[in-house]
Protein backbone atom coordinates (compact mmCIF):
# COMPACT_ATOMS: atom_id res chain seq x y z
CA UNK A 1 0.00 0.00 0.00
CA UNK A 2 2.91 2.24 0.28
CA UNK A 3 3.12 3.61 -3.14
CA UNK A 4 -0.49 4.91 -2.68
CA UNK A 5 -2.28 5.37 0.54
CA UNK A 6 1.89 5.41 1.95
CA UNK A 7 2.61 8.68 -0.45
CA UNK A 8 -0.84 10.72 -0.56
CA UNK A 9 -0.73 12.02 2.37
CA UNK A 10 3.52 14.06 2.11
CA UNK A 11 3.21 17.09 1.53
CA UNK A 12 6.59 17.32 -0.12
CA UNK A 13 6.96 15.81 -3.79
CA UNK A 14 8.02 12.22 -3.81
CA UNK A 15 10.22 12.21 -6.88
CA UNK A 16 8.72 9.69 -9.67
CA UNK A 17 11.90 7.93 -9.70
CA UNK A 18 11.58 7.34 -6.14
CA UNK A 19 8.40 5.48 -6.12
CA UNK A 20 9.75 3.82 -8.68
CA UNK A 21 12.12 2.32 -6.20
CA UNK A 22 10.67 1.53 -3.45
CA UNK A 23 7.82 -0.09 -5.70
CA UNK A 24 10.74 -2.06 -7.25
CA UNK A 25 12.53 -2.82 -3.84
CA UNK A 26 9.44 -4.47 -2.64
CA UNK A 27 8.55 -6.64 -5.90
CA UNK A 28 11.48 -8.66 -4.21
CA UNK A 29 10.66 -8.87 -1.05
CA UNK A 30 7.81 -11.59 -1.65
CA UNK A 31 4.97 -9.55 -1.38
CA UNK A 32 2.48 -10.77 -3.80
CA UNK A 33 -0.07 -7.68 -4.36
CA UNK A 34 0.44 -3.99 -4.31
CA UNK A 35 -2.13 -1.26 -4.54
CA UNK A 36 0.36 1.32 -6.53
CA UNK A 37 -1.14 4.16 -7.16
CA UNK A 38 -4.54 6.17 -7.19
CA UNK A 39 -5.98 7.83 -10.68
CA UNK A 40 -7.54 10.85 -8.80
CA UNK A 41 -7.72 14.49 -10.31
CA UNK A 42 -3.93 16.07 -9.62
CA UNK A 43 -5.83 18.54 -7.65
CA UNK A 44 -7.11 16.34 -5.41
CA UNK A 45 -4.34 14.84 -4.32
CA UNK A 46 -0.90 16.68 -6.08
CA UNK A 47 1.34 13.71 -4.92
CA UNK A 48 -0.37 11.11 -6.87
CA UNK A 49 -0.15 12.79 -9.93
CA UNK A 50 2.98 10.97 -11.93
CA UNK A 51 0.62 7.60 -11.73
CA UNK A 52 0.67 6.87 -15.39
CA UNK A 53 4.27 7.05 -15.38
CA UNK A 54 4.55 4.69 -12.37
CA UNK A 55 2.64 2.02 -13.56
CA UNK A 56 3.83 2.26 -17.00
CA UNK A 57 7.42 2.12 -15.98
CA UNK A 58 7.13 -0.86 -13.18
CA UNK A 59 5.04 -3.26 -15.98
CA UNK A 60 8.49 -5.57 -16.07
CA UNK A 61 7.75 -6.57 -12.18
CA UNK A 62 5.62 -9.79 -12.71
CA UNK A 63 6.06 -10.93 -9.40
CA UNK A 64 3.71 -8.28 -8.21
CA UNK A 65 -0.30 -8.12 -9.03
CA UNK A 66 -0.98 -4.47 -9.19
CA UNK A 67 -4.20 -2.53 -8.57
CA UNK A 68 -5.30 1.04 -8.57
CA UNK A 69 -7.95 3.18 -6.55
CA UNK A 70 -10.10 4.90 -8.70
CA UNK A 71 -13.17 7.33 -7.82
CA UNK A 72 -14.67 7.97 -11.17
CA UNK A 73 -14.93 6.99 -14.94
CA UNK A 74 -11.71 9.56 -15.67
CA UNK A 75 -9.82 7.92 -13.39
CA UNK A 76 -10.80 4.06 -14.42
CA UNK A 77 -10.10 5.03 -18.20
CA UNK A 78 -6.24 6.19 -17.13
CA UNK A 79 -5.78 3.22 -15.01
CA UNK A 80 -6.25 1.03 -17.47
CA UNK A 81 -4.88 3.01 -20.50
CA UNK A 82 -1.89 2.64 -18.10
CA UNK A 83 -1.81 -1.14 -18.32
CA UNK A 84 -3.76 -1.31 -15.07
CA UNK A 85 -5.83 -4.68 -14.72
CA UNK A 86 -7.57 -4.67 -11.14
CA UNK A 87 -9.73 -1.43 -10.20
CA UNK A 88 -10.39 -0.86 -7.01
CA UNK A 89 -13.63 1.44 -6.13
CA UNK A 90 -13.48 4.14 -3.84
CA UNK A 91 -16.90 5.05 -1.58
CA UNK A 92 -17.38 6.04 2.22
CA UNK A 93 -19.27 4.23 5.14
CA UNK A 94 -21.06 7.48 6.33
CA UNK A 95 -22.55 10.46 4.49
CA UNK A 96 -20.04 13.31 6.48
CA UNK A 97 -16.83 11.00 5.34
CA UNK A 98 -18.63 10.51 1.64
CA UNK A 99 -19.04 14.09 1.25
CA UNK A 100 -15.78 15.03 2.80
CA UNK A 101 -14.14 12.76 0.40
CA UNK A 102 -16.08 12.44 -2.82
CA UNK A 103 -18.45 15.78 -2.50
CA UNK A 104 -21.30 13.18 -2.68
CA UNK A 105 -23.59 11.31 -0.53
CA UNK A 106 -23.01 7.26 0.30
CA UNK A 107 -26.19 6.56 -2.52
CA UNK A 108 -24.88 8.58 -4.72
CA UNK A 109 -20.70 7.80 -4.64
CA UNK A 110 -21.77 4.69 -5.42
CA UNK A 111 -24.58 5.37 -7.96
CA UNK A 112 -21.31 7.06 -9.81
CA UNK A 113 -19.37 3.21 -9.41
CA UNK A 114 -21.77 1.71 -12.27
CA UNK A 115 -20.30 3.50 -15.96
CA UNK A 116 -16.68 2.19 -13.75
CA UNK A 117 -17.91 -0.64 -13.57
CA UNK A 118 -19.36 -1.14 -17.16
CA UNK A 119 -15.89 0.45 -18.99
CA UNK A 120 -13.82 -2.28 -16.78
CA UNK A 121 -16.11 -5.16 -18.38
CA UNK A 122 -15.58 -4.22 -21.53
CA UNK A 123 -11.95 -4.15 -21.03
CA UNK A 124 -11.48 -7.42 -19.21
CA UNK A 125 -10.21 -5.96 -16.08
CA UNK A 126 -11.57 -7.06 -12.03
CA UNK A 127 -12.87 -4.72 -9.93
CA UNK A 128 -12.62 -5.03 -6.16
CA UNK A 129 -15.12 -2.94 -3.88
CA UNK A 130 -13.83 -0.89 -0.81
CA UNK A 131 -15.66 1.02 2.25
CA UNK A 132 -13.69 3.52 4.34
CA UNK A 133 -14.34 4.69 7.92
CA UNK A 134 -16.14 1.17 7.99
CA UNK A 135 -15.79 0.15 11.66
CA UNK A 136 -15.44 4.39 12.68
CA UNK A 137 -16.21 7.91 11.53
CA UNK A 138 -14.22 10.80 12.45
CA UNK A 139 -17.52 12.38 11.49
CA UNK A 140 -20.48 10.23 12.95
CA UNK A 141 -19.13 8.02 15.63
CA UNK A 142 -18.96 4.11 15.52
CA UNK A 143 -20.80 2.59 12.34
CA UNK A 144 -22.85 -0.27 12.48
CA UNK A 145 -23.47 -3.46 10.29
CA UNK A 146 -27.33 -2.30 8.98
CA UNK A 147 -24.86 1.06 8.18
CA UNK A 148 -22.91 -1.61 5.85
CA UNK A 149 -25.34 -4.19 4.79
CA UNK A 150 -27.24 -1.82 1.91
CA UNK A 151 -23.54 -0.62 0.93
CA UNK A 152 -22.40 -4.55 -0.07
CA UNK A 153 -26.18 -5.73 -1.13
CA UNK A 154 -25.61 -2.78 -3.87
CA UNK A 155 -21.95 -4.07 -4.52
CA UNK A 156 -23.49 -7.48 -4.94
CA UNK A 157 -25.89 -6.42 -7.41
CA UNK A 158 -23.27 -4.70 -9.02
CA UNK A 159 -20.91 -7.98 -9.49
CA UNK A 160 -18.41 -7.15 -6.88
CA UNK A 161 -17.14 -10.20 -4.75
CA UNK A 162 -14.21 -8.69 -3.13
CA UNK A 163 -14.70 -6.20 -0.68
CA UNK A 164 -11.78 -3.96 1.39
CA UNK A 165 -12.99 -3.09 4.78
CA UNK A 166 -10.84 0.23 5.70
CA UNK A 167 -10.45 1.35 9.51
CA UNK A 168 -9.57 4.58 8.06
CA UNK A 169 -8.56 6.20 10.83
CA UNK A 170 -8.36 3.55 13.69
CA UNK A 171 -11.23 3.47 15.46
CA UNK A 172 -12.07 -0.37 15.41
CA UNK A 173 -11.72 -2.67 18.06
CA UNK A 174 -10.90 -6.26 18.36
CA UNK A 175 -14.30 -7.57 19.56
CA UNK A 176 -15.91 -4.81 17.41
CA UNK A 177 -14.03 -6.52 14.74
CA UNK A 178 -14.87 -10.24 15.16
CA UNK A 179 -18.39 -9.59 16.01
CA UNK A 180 -19.33 -7.27 12.40
CA UNK A 181 -16.80 -9.60 10.44
CA UNK A 182 -18.99 -12.78 11.93
CA UNK A 183 -22.02 -11.42 11.42
CA UNK A 184 -21.12 -9.66 7.81
CA UNK A 185 -20.00 -13.12 6.21
CA UNK A 186 -22.87 -14.81 7.46
CA UNK A 187 -24.78 -12.52 5.28
CA UNK A 188 -22.48 -12.08 2.45
CA UNK A 189 -21.53 -15.53 1.79
CA UNK A 190 -20.26 -15.06 -1.62
CA UNK A 191 -17.90 -11.44 -0.38
CA UNK A 192 -14.20 -12.12 -0.14
CA UNK A 193 -13.60 -9.46 2.53
CA UNK A 194 -10.16 -8.00 3.39
CA UNK A 195 -9.01 -5.77 5.67
CA UNK A 196 -7.24 -2.28 5.32
CA UNK A 197 -6.24 -1.20 9.16
CA UNK A 198 -4.54 1.88 10.54
CA UNK A 199 -2.60 1.62 13.49
CA UNK A 200 -3.95 4.98 15.20
CA UNK A 201 -4.22 3.83 18.22
CA UNK A 202 -2.11 0.80 17.98
CA UNK A 203 -4.54 -1.78 17.67
CA UNK A 204 -3.79 -2.84 14.06
CA UNK A 205 -2.49 -5.78 15.17
CA UNK A 206 -4.61 -6.91 17.46
CA UNK A 207 -7.34 -5.94 14.91
CA UNK A 208 -5.70 -8.43 12.49
CA UNK A 209 -5.87 -11.14 14.69
CA UNK A 210 -9.44 -10.97 15.21
CA UNK A 211 -9.63 -11.34 11.65
CA UNK A 212 -7.75 -13.84 11.37
CA UNK A 213 -9.96 -15.77 13.79
CA UNK A 214 -12.77 -15.17 11.10
CA UNK A 215 -11.22 -16.47 8.58
CA UNK A 216 -9.95 -13.32 6.27
CA UNK A 217 -6.41 -13.86 5.26
CA UNK A 218 -6.02 -10.62 3.05
CA UNK A 219 -4.47 -7.14 4.51
CA UNK A 220 -3.54 -3.99 3.31
CA UNK A 221 -0.45 -2.44 4.99
CA UNK A 222 2.25 0.10 4.26
CA UNK A 223 6.15 -0.11 3.96
CA UNK A 224 7.39 1.79 7.60
CA UNK A 225 3.91 2.90 8.47
CA UNK A 226 3.71 5.42 5.85
CA UNK A 227 0.10 7.28 5.24
CA UNK A 228 -3.07 8.34 5.74
CA UNK A 229 -5.96 9.68 4.22
CA UNK A 230 -6.18 13.59 3.63
CA UNK A 231 -9.58 13.90 4.36
CA UNK A 232 -10.15 12.05 7.42
CA UNK A 233 -8.88 14.19 10.89
CA UNK A 234 -6.48 11.77 12.90
CA UNK A 235 -5.92 9.88 10.24
CA UNK A 236 -2.70 7.51 10.35
CA UNK A 237 -0.21 5.32 8.26
CA UNK A 238 -1.61 2.12 7.52
CA UNK A 239 -0.22 -0.96 9.48
CA UNK A 240 3.36 -1.30 9.14
CA UNK A 241 4.19 -4.22 6.50
CA UNK A 242 7.14 -5.06 8.41
CA UNK A 243 5.75 -5.17 11.83
CA UNK A 244 2.46 -6.97 10.29
CA UNK A 245 5.15 -9.52 8.80
CA UNK A 246 6.79 -10.45 11.59
CA UNK A 247 3.67 -10.24 14.05
CA UNK A 248 1.87 -12.79 11.52
CA UNK A 249 5.48 -15.39 11.21
CA UNK A 250 5.68 -14.94 15.55
CA UNK A 251 2.11 -16.52 15.40
CA UNK A 252 3.24 -18.90 12.98
CA UNK A 253 1.51 -17.56 9.81
CA UNK A 254 2.99 -18.08 6.66
CA UNK A 255 3.02 -14.89 4.63
CA UNK A 256 5.51 -15.58 2.07
CA UNK A 257 7.25 -12.32 2.33
CA UNK A 258 10.86 -12.63 3.41
CA UNK A 259 11.00 -10.33 6.56
CA UNK A 260 14.41 -9.30 6.23
CA UNK A 261 13.80 -8.06 3.02
CA UNK A 262 11.11 -6.41 4.06
CA UNK A 263 12.55 -4.50 6.61
CA UNK A 264 15.59 -3.62 4.54
CA UNK A 265 12.72 -1.86 2.06
CA UNK A 266 11.35 -0.18 5.23
CA UNK A 267 14.90 1.42 5.70
CA UNK A 268 14.98 2.27 2.34
CA UNK A 269 11.85 3.82 1.95
CA UNK A 270 12.57 5.72 5.34
CA UNK A 271 15.86 6.78 3.97
CA UNK A 272 14.18 7.91 0.59
CA UNK A 273 11.14 10.03 2.09
CA UNK A 274 12.75 11.14 5.62
CA UNK A 275 10.63 9.63 8.19
CA UNK A 276 8.88 6.71 8.94
CA UNK A 277 4.99 6.56 9.86
CA UNK A 278 5.76 4.35 13.22
CA UNK A 279 7.40 1.10 12.92
CA UNK A 280 8.39 -1.44 15.57
CA UNK A 281 10.74 -3.33 13.40
CA UNK A 282 12.33 -0.02 12.13
CA UNK A 283 12.71 1.32 16.34
CA UNK A 284 13.50 -2.41 18.13
CA UNK A 285 13.59 -4.96 15.17
CA UNK A 286 12.24 -8.47 15.14
CA UNK A 287 11.89 -10.50 18.25
CA UNK A 288 14.69 -12.99 16.85
CA UNK A 289 17.78 -10.43 16.88
CA UNK A 290 19.13 -11.25 20.40
CA UNK A 291 21.12 -9.50 22.59
CA UNK A 292 25.12 -10.80 23.61
CA UNK A 293 24.24 -12.72 27.28
CA UNK A 294 24.93 -10.35 30.17
CA UNK A 295 27.88 -12.54 32.09
CA UNK A 296 27.44 -13.02 36.24
CA UNK A 297 29.20 -10.12 38.17
CA UNK A 298 31.35 -10.88 41.12
CA UNK A 299 29.92 -9.60 43.78
CA UNK A 300 31.87 -7.13 45.70
CA UNK A 301 32.72 -7.34 49.40
CA UNK A 302 31.92 -5.45 51.81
Amino acid sequence: MAPRDGFQAEDAWIPTETKIAIIRQLAQTGLTSMEVTSFVHPKAIPQLRDAEEVVRAVQDETNLAFRALVPNVKGAERAISSGITKLKLMLSATDSHSLSNANATVKEAQDKLEPIIELAEKHDVKVGGSISVAFGCPYEGVVSVEQLRPILERYEKMGIKEVSLADTTGMANPKQVYDMLGQLQDEFKQVTFSMHFHNTRGLAIANTVSALEQGVTRFDSSIAGLGGCPYAPGASGNVATEDLVHALHEMGVETGADLDKVIASAKEARRLIGHDGGSYMLQAGPSKNLHGKVEAQEKLEK
